[in-house]
């Protein structure tokens, strides 16, 4: 069985535009995290373990899109856009396990700054090497297993509407739209299942982290030293704005309020937005990171020279 997939435009002009943009896009995402991987490996100063979860971010980032991106880049220059069941199924798994473990790893990424921020003195202590490399194994493991039960759950399901997906990849929800009318209950409980799984939990652990961050701010005595605090989760703040608003907004409408067109170009605000944002988030409003980036484009700039 092969699935078709429709993509983003028909047109052929519009296709190259598209393949251009996205190209850049994809070449910029991995430019940048690749960057900030880099600049917080080489920077003893950044050897702590709010980078090293940066670093595990950057870098799910990078798998992330690579998931979806060159798919589509190759679609957009062929005139047929086929992908097979066991194709599609791969690139399903992929990118809920890899989506999954960057929801718990900006979850982790909380927890770090609540332990920075509440518990200072004790910091060092909590947050180990050993500790930390749980904590992304942890996120990694997670994203497997959630990945694997839905991915098998839904390719489980029998196909009897149609083989085309109006999207550009094997995203959940298209995907669903081709599962016969008598798994509609099936259907419903994967979608509550995901979302309770992949956003919910998550995103609880994220609110119940900034609610005590919150109120450890506000009983700091100085304005620097509740400007400072803020300042440390304002990137991470940024990417969970970025990753769970779209995801929510995508996962959580009602199924009559699915537009497949429109939702084929929301999709990209979680596929690709945030991948692309981040390394700026985290450099530009990082003077450490900002610092580590131009010692490592200044060591490339004097090695070429050389």
């Amino acid at each position: 069985m092969e699935f078709m997939l429709l993509g983003i435009s028909h047109r052929t002009e519009q296709k190259l535009l598209f393949f251009l943009i996205f190209l850049s896009i994809y070449i910029f995402i991995l430019f940048g995290n690749i960057l900030v991987i880099l600049a917080t490996l080489c920077d003893p100063i950044l050897c702590t373990p709010m980078y090293f979860f940066l670093r595990n971010l950057a870098f799910l980032d990078i798998c992330y899109t690579t998931v979806t991106i060159p798919k589509m880049l190759i679609n957009l220059l062929m005139e047929k856009t086929t992908i097979s069941f066991v194709g599609c199924s791969i690139q399903m798994y992929f990118f809920l396990f890899l989506g999954t473990a960057a929801c718990y790893t900006l979850a982790v990424m909380s927890y770090d700054r609540y332990v920075a921020i509440c518990n200072p003195f004790h910091y060092t202590a909590i947050m180990t090497k050993r500790i930390c490399i749980l904590l992304v194994s942890g996120c990694w493991v997670t994203g497997m297993s959630v990945s694997l039960g839905q991915t098998v759950l839904i390719f489980s399901m029998p196909f009897c509407n149609s083989n085309v997906i109006n999207h550009f990849f094997c995203d959940v929800l298209p995907v669903m739209k081709l599962i016969c009318a008598e798994s509609y209950m099936n259907e419903e409980v994967e979608v509550i299942l995901m979302s309770v799984l992949i956003i919910f939990i998550p995103f609880t652990l994220i609110l119940v982290s900034y609610i005590h961050i919150i109120a450890a701010i506000i009983r700091i005595p100085s304005v620097y030293g509740r400007y400072k605090a803020v300042n440390t989760c304002s990137s991470h703040l940024t990417s969970v704005f970025l990753f769970y608003g779209s995801a929510m907004f995508m996962y959580l409408r009602p199924k009559s309020n699915w537009q497949p067109d429109l939702d084929k170009l929301l999709s990209l605000l979680y596929t690709v937005v945030p991948a692309t944002l981040n390394p700026i988030v985290y450099s530009l409003s990082n003077q450490q990171v900002k610092r580590a980036l131009r010692k490592v484009l200044g060591r490339n700039t004097v090695s070429q020279n050389t």
